[in-house]
């Protein structure tokens, strides 16, 4: 899916691509519709930056079972 929002929109809003995709994926969080993973992903940050940005709001984070799966999954493509 692709969505589409003008320069002009950003612009009016007082902020960049990176800056809405961030507040979309921390609002998706927020709501326990994404897991952290999946909402870093979508601001395209990678996890830790995603945690560093919930801290900065005081949104505290969650470790789900979804996220313990997406852990295990990456080290085991890592050959950990």
């Amino acid at each position: 899916m692709v969505i589409e929002i003008s320069d002009k929109v950003l612009e009016q809003m007082g902020m960049t691509e990176q800056e809405f995709l961030l507040e979309v994926a921390v609002a998706l969080y927020e709501r326990e519709i994404l897991s952290l993973g999946k909402a870093a992903r979508l601001a395209k940050m990678n996890r830790v930056s995603f945690q560093k940005a919930l801290s900065e709001r005081r949104i505290p984070i969650r470790y789900t079972s979804q996220d313990l799966d997406e852990d295990l999954k990456t080290l085991k493509q890592l050959g950990a």
